[in-house]
């Protein structure tokens, strides 16, 4: 059974903005994320969970290196089945 991927608002408008080669490395991301679940796989760069709350399960990876550096960051509901993108964009404006 496949995983729900949603984004919020602002990720929405994020991802608008974003060069069309950082766009489709984010496409081949939700595809992983909807298909193996909050841990996409190796060849991610810098995939790891995030430190915060006991209660969030937060994750982020690169999107594509270089500079600038993109991320997306994503929480994870377990119980709902469901990540919800809440940052797609440069590494320095990453809010970790």
């Amino acid at each position: 059974m496949d995983w729900q991927i949603q984004f919020t608002n602002k990720a929405t408008k994020q991802a608008r903005d974003l060069e069309e080669k950082v766009l489709l490395a984010l496409q081949v991301l939700i595809d992983n994320l909807r298909t193996k679940g909050p841990a996409p796989g190796k060849h991610w760069h810098n995939y790891g969970k995030l430190r915060g709350k006991k209660q969030e399960d937060r994750r982020h990876c690169h999107l594509l290196k270089g500079n600038p550096t993109y991320v997306c960051c994503w929480e994870v509901y377990k119980s709902e089945r469901c990540m919800e993108v809440y940052y797609v964009g440069t590494h320095e404006k990453a809010p970790y």
